[in-house]
């Protein structure tokens, strides 16, 4: 048994104003029926280091299919470990049981689904041998990173650290809880995620995880590539990818993945460059930066979208084609296709009025313009054709930017009237 830190109100800085009003709803309606519930994790971080955070997970001693009963809007999923996920509009907070460690170790290909069993008459539902649910500190020490072994108490508003993490936000280290060798080994995708832990928060990693990424690096290659892409992913939407993708390539960790950013032309380094300059404006990811959107600044500067994908699925008719090894999605691949054709075209002079009005009515516009807000320096012709892609017309009459041709004010389009044929008369009927 540890005996935890506990930070009282007035010796930390976090606040409930900063926490979400719907993640609060469901903290509050776990106690209310007699359950510990705290916020966990990432969030309680990120609060602490005044940052904004992505998602609001909680954790609490309720099993999966009493959050159910309690929350109308709940859907419990996964395979292995049960979730319970509770729907505010688009918006989804995140709710484990608190889990003890399972020395089996974690089959990356695993991913979350919809629980369809029904559960047990004792309301706790069907529990797989994996749902091995356990106590605070049995759940703080079973996470990855002292970082994220930190606890929330709503009720007495006070910090709660059982695996040293104040420590080490004070010291501004990314430590393993555990042997990192032996944690990296249980999943590799780990040793990924502490160092862009690191690079997006400005720390340094502890010489022990640095060691034991050297060690099993090799590991990463088994992880699944589906996983791998929706880290990718993350690591391109934060605003710290430049940074991110240069320390996993001094790790040696992009080689195994996509070799192709091992030792990337300094077009790539400006590419993210400038997608990090454009997520910064925002407190979190924009809608506007879709996929093919993030793809597109990997891909582009390496010359992709000049030739074919090879590997896995790059048949003509396959869902999905290769990056190293992750797959891609062909969908994805062809809008950032169409994006990348259409941009030029938006700050072309020389196009007529008619394919100027033509421009807005594409399918890739609207990525189109944010393309161009990321990569191009036109700030001008991205403002003009946001108020274009606000009005859902084209430009008037002497607002055009420059470097975009002025096609004249838009005129509505005139329905045709069509002409009542006349009905011939046969006479009365004899």
């Amino acid at each position: 048994m540890v005996e935890p830190v506990i930070v009282r109100r007035e010796a930390h800085n976090l606040s409930r104003r900063d926490i979400d009003p719907d993640a609060l709803k469901v903290l509050y309606r776990l106690r209310e029926h007699g359950f510990t519930a705290y916020l966990v994790g990432g969030s309680v971080r990120d609060l602490l280091l005044g940052r904004r955070p992505k998602d609001f997970d909680i954790g609490t001693d309720a099993h999966p299919y009493q959050i159910k009963r309690l929350f109308r809007n709940c859907w419990i999923i996964g395979r292995r470990f049960r979730l319970a996920h509770v729907k505010f509009g688009t918006k989804t907070i995140e709710v484990a049981t608190f889990r003890r460690i399972v020395t089996e170790p974690a089959r990356p290909d695993d991913e979350p689904v919809v629980a369809d069993a029904t559960p047990s008459p004792g309301g706790l539902g069907p529990l797989s041998r994996d749902n091995t649910f356990g106590t605070p500190e049995e759940d703080a020490f079973r996470r990855d990173f002292t970082i994220n072994g930190l606890f929330y108490d709503i009720g007495t508003f006070s910090v709660i650290d059982y695996v040293g993490g104040l420590d080490d936000l004070e010291k501004r280290v990314v430590r393993s809880i555990g042997d990192p060798s032996v944690r990296f080994v249980e999943d590799p995708v780990r040793m990924l995620r502490a160092i862009v832990m690191a690079s997006r928060l400005g720390f340094d990693l502890d010489p022990l995880v640095t060691e034991a990424i050297a060690e099993h690096r090799g590991l990463i290659a088994s992880a699944s590539p589906a996983r791998l892409l929706e880290e990718y992913f993350k690591i391109l939407r934060a605003g710290a990818a430049e940074a991110t993708f240069r320390a996993l390539a001094r790790a040696r960790l992009l080689e195994l993945v996509t070799p192709e950013l091992q030792s990337p032309p300094d077009a790539l380094w400006d590419a993210l460059a400038r997608l990090d300059r454009y997520r910064q404006r925002f407190t979190s990811a924009p809608d506007e930066l879709t996929t093919p959107l993030l793809l597109g600044s990997l891909l582009q500067p390496l010359g992709v979208l000049s030739k074919p994908l090879h590997g896995r699925g790059a048949s003509a008719h396959a869902d999905r084609v290769s990056f190293g090894i992750l797959p891609v999605a062909r969908r994805d691949l062809e809008r950032l296709r169409q994006i990348t054709d259409l941009a030029p075209r938006l700050i072309d002079p020389g196009l007529p009025p008619r394919v100027v009005r033509s421009l807005p009515h594409r399918p890739a516009f609207a990525d189109a313009v944010t393309w161009l807000d990321i990569h191009a320096e036109a700030p001008d012709v991205v403002e003009t054709w946001r108020q274009v892609q606000h009005r859902r017309v084209a430009p008037p009459h002497g607002e055009a930017a420059e470097g975009l041709p002025d096609e004249g004010a838009a005129r509505p389009s005139r329905r045709r009237r069509r002409r009542r044929r006349r009905r011939r008369s046969h006479g009365p009927e004899v």
